[in-house]
């Protein structure tokens, strides 16, 4: 395979607007976990409300992304992202003008599940234009949009401090637009954009084992970068007494690795097959977190972070170097349901280290808790690896798993 093939096999327009658009939206989906460390300054909030609130766009997002799968499957990803652009403004204007009471900021976070559900949008968008062997890393580079962590974490902070968090949620509405904009311009849907069905066959994806198999994988990869990018800043601050700036460019550091290095997982296993680098990546995280359970200095802990969250982002594009090739009919549903479960498991890392860290005073136990649930993720790819032996007809899908 060569990379020169991404322009001659599909659309690189589209892959681009894929990128543009789930880059931006990710920016502004994870934005609560950015300016973090400034709303608990406003509201004094305990170590588990720190988790939640940070936690209910990530859980929204895995709601909305069953819906936004199954518009995309229906009506196309281009209306589908259109119309989850439109919804994302308002939010932004909501914690720009108002967001001063904890419900208000619970409901800002649901509606900024939107932004999150653009996942299962971008990615069947990308895939759709590229063939089997082109998979991997097509849907690394669609998926590499989680790099908007970066931008929400390098600069929400330094505005949030001149400006305040207010005005910083503002102030996203802009690349918000200029993405809305190249969008409607660039991007173009596939023409293998399936017929719609009825609202009932989409749902028939549940009655497959590999779904769930899918699911729990992407748990435990996606829901741990998601969910580690959205708590480290708090983390940073609480146990190393870092200003919020430097939080934020700490935790922009460990982001880097896992969004660059996402498309490298999707390329890999496009080579040797995804469950081969899963299995080296779980075991790599599992050693990580244990690693960082320990709380050694900054430098140390910093340097861990960094390889478990290259880990986690490998591990992104390994598992949807899969996804495709045994659901390429059902793409935007089966994208929707596995990324929700990726928002699930985010959900629950952030309130499992803020609910351990108020009951034994120590982050120590939450990470050696994330550090058994990637190992117990290796046992379900042996599992699921048996299973598609047994059923994928590998040869005549000229895949790897």
């Amino acid at each position: 395979m060569k990379l020169s093939e991404l322009k001659t096999s599909g659309h690189p327009k589209t892959l681009f607007s894929s990128f543009l658009y789930f880059d931006v939206s990710f920016m502004i989906w994870v934005i609560l976990g950015a300016l973090g460390v400034f709303i608990t300054q406003d509201f004094g909030l305990s170590p588990s409300q720190k988790g939640m609130i940070v936690a209910v766009p990530i859980l929204a997002g895995s709601v909305f992304r069953i819906v936004l799968g199954i518009l995309t499957d229906r009506f196309g990803p281009k209306k589908t992202a259109i119309l989850g652009m439109s919804i994302t403004t308002i939010p932004l204007l909501w914690g720009l003008f108002a967001g001063n009471t904890i419900p208000e900021l619970y409901m800002i976070g649901i509606l900024l599940g939107v932004a999150g559900a653009s996942f299962a949008v971008a990615l069947p968008m990308a895939s759709r234009w590229y063939p089997p062997h082109l998979q991997g890393v097509a849907m690394g580079i669609a998926g590499a949009g989680n790099s908007g962590t970066l931008i929400a974490t390098l600069f929400g902070p330094r505005l949030a401090e001149n400006f305040g968090w207010h005005v910083t949620m503002g102030l996203a509405i802009i690349p918000l637009l200029i993405t809305f904009i190249i969008f409607m311009i660039l991007a173009k849907d596939a023409p293998t954009q399936p017929a719609p069905q009825p609202l009932a066959n989409y749902f028939k994806v549940f009655a497959h084992k590999d779904t769930w198999f899918f699911c729990l994988l992407y748990s435990v990869t996606f829901g741990g970068f998601v969910g580690l990018s959205s708590f480290l800043s708090m983390f940073f601050v609480d146990e190393y007494g870092l200003s919020s700036v430097q939080a934020g460019d700490f935790v922009t550091l460990c982001v880097a690795a896992g969004s660059f290095f996402r498309p490298v997982g999707g390329f890999i296993s496009d080579k040797i097959g995804g469950v081969k680098v899963l299995s080296f990546l779980f075991i790599g995280v599992a050693v990580c977190m244990l690693g960082v359970s320990q709380l050694p200095p900054l430098f140390a802990i910093t340097a861990l972070l960094f390889v478990g969250m290259m880990c986690l982002g490998m591990g992104n594009g390994a598992v949807f170097q899969l996804v495709p090739q045994r659901f390429q009919k059902e793409i935007g549903m089966v994208t929707g349901i596995v990324g929700a479960a990726g928002g699930i498991g985010g959900f629950f890392l952030p309130n499992i280290l803020g609910t351990l860290k108020e009951m034994t005073g120590s982050y120590s136990s939450g990470f050696i808790t994330f550090s058994g649930i990637a190992l117990a993720a290796i046992a379900i790819l042996i599992i699921a690896n048996f299973s598609w032996r047994k059923t994928w007809n590998v040869k005549d899908r000229a895949v790897k798993i």
